[in-house]
């Protein structure tokens, strides 16, 4: 058994915050991670800016601005360039990014990183293609996100599903593209279909306030449009998305040059729901084109697909069987044993 430190000093939240509330990736991932490290047999503590020690499904929880661990085999830094040199006397520390790698060239990441020389865990590909080709002397893994077992296990419907496509991102990432493109393009090639926008600044804490503004102009527009089908829900638990999710049958969505990783498409593969991208940033890594959705760059090829999905039986159940067979084979466990293979 290994003794695992992960570190966040970004949003507050704690072990019992997924239960309550919508939660954002990054946030969602130390959960994840740290639970199914426990799971393997690891001694895991979690240091972030929770309110007071506790501890939950084998993971033992500590705000990280109290005492702090001194030694861990396995010292994961979450994101924040302070933490990166927070345990000197880890057996092997490493950092863990889930934005663009650009800002490593910052000087306040790059000189913890030469002083340090983690190991840098990017989800994918294309996030690794972010990472500034000069800077030197660091080892560049790649471990995908996981994706949580009851999107992977449960067993769902082969029955067609009413015609309900959903968003479940950022409302800063294309979703204002998104309702004109439903509007303009597939709400006359399917008139009674709806568009249900999973989403809103609670999600996001502190960064979600500071761009509150940004984003209640796209939801407004959003709502503006109810009468092209376009529901505005709100962000919700997971487990409340996880019912919705049994209910959609398409997700479509363009992508970000932000995101690296997706796991809201992730989670729609998983349960067997087709998607419809654009190849912008990373989310073309996370379907199968033209089996478990398409890419369609063109907007006129995008509503096309996307309607050919809400009105196709016949197509929806392909992708939808297609889905559910090959996009569930990378859960939490895989990327908990990829990095407890990171243990010296």
């Amino acid at each position: 058994m290994a003794k695992i430190v992960l570190a966040d000093d970004g949003i507050s939240f704690d072990a019992y915050t997924l239960d309550k509330q919508a939660l954002g990736g990054a946030e969602t991932a130390v959960i994840s991670l740290a639970e199914s490290m426990a799971a393997l047999g690891h001694d895991v503590t979690i240091c972030n800016r929770c309110d007071a020690p506790h501890s939950r499904n084998g993971v033992n929880w500590q705000p990280v601005d109290q005492e702090f661990p001194t030694e861990a085999d396995l010292y994961i830094a979450n994101r924040g360039d302070k933490l990166i040199t927070k345990m000197p006397q880890a057996g092997r520390t490493v950092f863990w990014i889930h934005n663009p790698a650009g800002f490593l060239r910052k000087w306040r990441f790059l000189w913890r990183l030469m002083r340090v020389r983690p190991a840098i865990v990017f989800s994918g590909a294309y996030h690794l293609s972010t990472m500034p080709a000069w800077i030197p002397g660091v080892e560049k893994i790649i471990v995908p996100l996981g994706i949580e077992d009851r999107f992977l296990t449960t067993k769902v419907s082969d029955e067609p599903r009413v015609k309900k496509a959903i968003f479940t991102s950022n409302p800063l990432r294309s979703l204002d593209w998104l309702i004109d493109v439903w509007a303009e393009r597939i709400h006359p090639l399917v008139p009674d279909a709806e568009l249900h926008i999973f989403a809103g600044p609670q999600t996001y804490g502190a960064t979600g306030d500071r761009k509150a503004q940004k984003m209640k102009a796209v939801l407004d527009h959003a709502q503006s449009l109810a009468h092209c089908g376009v529901v505005l829900r709100g962000p919700v638990p997971k487990a409340q998305l996880f019912d919705e999710m049994q209910q959609a049958r398409v997700m479509p969505y363009r992508g970000d040059v932000g995101e690296t990783f997706c796991l809201a498409l992730g989670e729609a593969q998983a349960m067997g729901i087709p998607c419809v991208i654009q190849d912008v940033g990373c989310v073309a890594e996370r379907i199968v084109d033209g089996i478990t959705g398409f890419v369609a760059n063109d907007d006129d090829v995008f509503a096309r697909k996307t309607a050919d999905i809400l009105n196709d039986d016949t197509l929806w159940l392909s992708q939808h069987q297609a889905a559910l067979a090959s996009q569930r084979n990378w859960g939490w466990k895989e990327a908990a044993k990829a990095f407890a293979n990171l243990i010296p």
